[in-house]
């Protein structure tokens, strides 16, 4: 009985859970500034920001470490605005398993090019989710809730929502904040217009595409591909729903960037039909990226 407790407690012992959700790889790049004094400061500003991510609770659940969404954040540093203020883009990607492959499905892809804010080597990472202190930890925390969400979104319908609501936290207390990218008036395509897209009902058709492409298409894409094809046909049909009532919204573009490639691989291996109404659908909701669509309609070539 001791060895059985004993060979419980080694397994248990093995199998690491966490409480943090994000496996995320982060990079600053500062090559446009001018000089080497600021390669130990952004190498200090992107350990200290990997720690953010990475050792941070964003949620309550817990998961191990297979568990964790894979994410990469990366800054770009296009000028110094005093010895402490910079202004830059940061770029925002995510993916998930796929069902029994070892596939990533991308579930965001997006540039952000507002992004101002203070860092002081070795000064403390300070956040709170009910307060605004600083726009580098509230970016940052904003673009975790929100790559939380999306995942949660591709597993269970409206799943990501809680994290969505945190992220709209976080825009209501920068509106007093002098950075640009959290206010309404600003433009239709910063994080304000993002997050309230993603909480919008009008735009929840987007959202039912998430769940239906990945939980019932992309989950079955290699058992079932003629009938997970169909699942993900259905997921697009959102889509298009979606913009014949709300036309060029914020998160079309998103989503759209973010999942163009994965369905030209997906519908390029399809029967001919099936070209052609994705081919229609996906010029209709996506016309900027109409001419990669055509290669949905390309005939594989005879080897």
């Amino acid at each position: 009985m001791k060895r059985l407790i004993s060979v419980i407690y080694i397994v248990l012992l093995s199998m690491t859970f966490y409480a943090q959700e994000l496996d995320c790889r982060i990079q600053v790049n500062h090559s446009q500034l001018q000089g080497t004094t600021y390669d130990k400061l952004f190498q200090t500003m992107q350990q200290e920001l990997y720690e953010f991510i990475n050792n941070t609770a964003w949620t309550k659940h817990i998961y191990s470490k297979d568990e964790r969404i894979e994410c990469n954040f990366y800054i770009t540093i296009d000028k110094e605005l005093s010895s402490d203020e910079f202004m830059g883009k940061i770029q925002i990607t995510a993916s998930r398993p796929v069902y029994g492959t070892s596939y990533m499905s991308p579930i965001l892809n997006h540039l952000d090019n507002n992004f101002q804010f203070k860092y002081v080597e070795f000064e403390p990472l300070q956040f709170n989710v009910n307060s605004f202190t600083n726009n580098l930890t509230s970016v940052i925390a904003y673009y975790c809730y929100i790559v939380i969400g999306m995942d949660y979104d591709t597993f269970s319908p409206n799943g990501g929502t809680p994290y969505f609501q945190e992220a709209e936290k976080i825009v209501q207390n920068a509106q007093a904040s002098q950075e640009a990218g959290w206010k309404a008036y600003e433009n239709m395509k910063n994080r304000y217009w993002l997050v309230e897209n993603l909480l919008n009902d009008q735009y929840s058709g987007m959202r039912d595409f998430m769940y239906v492409y990945h939980r019932q298409g992309m989950d079955k894409l290699a058992d079932k591909p003629t009938e997970a094809r169909s699942s993900i046909e259905q997921a697009i049909e959102n889509l298009k729903n979606v913009h014949r009532r709300k036309p060029g919204s914020f998160l079309m573009t998103i989503y759209t960037t973010t999942k163009c490639d994965e369905i030209i691989n997906i519908f390029s291996e399809a029967f001919t039909d099936e070209k052609a109404r994705i081919y229609n659908i996906m010029k209709e909701v996506d016309p900027a990226n109409a001419s990669k669509y055509e290669k949905i309609m390309k005939e594989p070539e005879l080897e």
